[in-house]
């Protein structure tokens, strides 16, 4: 496990104890974690338990709860999520369980569980009593997880109408829990579409989340008090930052007869991917620039240093060539006379052949000198 600082899902959630002056005893935590074979995924962990127990012993089940499968789900490498999430249901069961033999004041203690773990852009769930996950997609709100309630079980049997269920005295009798004798079995059904058989919701674990998704876990202080549409309202108008407070400021003008816990977290949106992809971009040709920048600005100063000299070992300067002037100058009113063919050739012009000797050989061309 790699710890982040930061989730690549923006999330919010809150919590109150109600109006009725009851301890809290919901607990929940959002942890953000690099996982997989590399240990580069990234994934966001919420975990969102409600205790279940007087003299304070609720309050310490749910504490248990949420830290034990957070400690177990963070240290996982998330290649078979499922089995990580029963392994560390299992253990969070028998640990409170356990701790509830130790004292008289938390015998029977307990706690429900909603559990949502996003991997990359895969979702995975897992629940223990009726703290709920829901997924709000497109403005339909779905309800993924399944209440383990009294009620729930009369429900599907077809004992009992919602209507019936009003007020009525098993309403909060919860079936499957975190501390109970026997290790509970986490359910992995995740409801997306209507008509699903139970193999179907199981299939769906692993679902892709789209951008802008919004993923919601609750107590049951909340669903008790706020119905499915109105939940569905207050997410679509308000911010994921104020939505929160909104929800439970509802519940609590309700009567606020339990504790109220929620968490939101949001797929980023497809304009704000692209737009992190562009910037990226950018990024990169700045980088380019910046370096072809550099790299001529490096050339142009190694020329103003050393241009001289590489124009100068280039380039060849020309020697000045000596100049002559023959002793007997020819004018037009007095040619030279002719030497006769049995004269012999006078010294001057015997120094005349001798000087034009030394000006052909005087200086040879190029001379290939570098002039400083």
């Amino acid at each position: 496990m790699t710890e982040e600082n930061r989730t690549h899902l923006k999330f919010k959630a809150a919590s109150h104890p109600g109006r009725t002056g009851k301890q809290n005893e919901d607990r929940y935590r959002v942890a953000a974690f690099r996982t997989g074979p590399d240990r580069k995924t990234p994934s966001v962990l919420a975990v969102l338990c409600d205790g279940i127990g007087g003299h304070r012993a609720g309050e310490v089940a749910a504490e248990m709860g949420v830290s034990i499968l957070t400690e177990e789900l963070t240290a996982s490498d998330g290649r078979q999520p499922l089995a990580a999430m029963e392994k560390a249901v299992a253990r969070a069961s028998n640990e409170i369980f356990r701790a509830s033999l130790t004292e008289k004041g938390r015998k029977g203690m307990g706690t429900t569980c909603a559990c949502a773990w996003v991997i990359g852009d895969r979702l995975f769930t897992a629940n223990l009593g009726d703290s709920r996950i829901y997924l709000l997609r497109q403005g339909h709100l779905i309800q993924l997880s399944t209440d383990h309630t009294w009620l729930q079980e009369a429900y599907d049997a077809g004992m009992l109408t919602e209507d019936e269920a009003v007020d009525h005295p098993n309403a909060h009798i919860i079936r499957r829990y975190l501390g109970s004798q026997q290790t509970p079995k986490p359910d992995f059904r995740m409801w997306l579409f209507e008509g699903e058989s139970e193999a179907d919701a199981l299939d769906n674990q692993g679902a892709k989340l789209l951008p802008g998704d919004i993923l919601l876990l609750c107590s049951d202080g909340i669903t008790d008090l706020v119905q499915d549409d109105e939940i569905r309202e207050v997410i679509q108008t308000k911010s994921l930052e104020d939505a929160p407070q909104v929800l439970i400021d509802m519940a609590n003008q309700r009567g606020g007869h339990d504790n109220v816990t929620l968490v939101l977290m949001q797929m980023p949106l497809a304009e704000a991917q692209r737009a992190v992809a562009d910037l990226k971009k950018r990024r990169r040709r700045l980088g380019c620039l910046a370096i072809l920048l550099l790299v001529f600005v490096l050339l142009v100063y190694v020329y103003l240093r050393n241009g001289a000299a590489f124009r100068n070992l280039t380039e060849v300067s020309p020697s000045p060539q000596a100049s002559w002037t023959a002793p007997f100058a020819a004018t037009e009113t007095q040619p030279p006379p002719s030497p006769e063919p049995s004269m012999t050739l006078p010294a001057e012009n015997a120094g005349t052949d001798s000087a034009t000797s030394a000006v052909e050989t005087s200086t040879p061309w190029p001379t290939n000198t570098v002039v400083e």
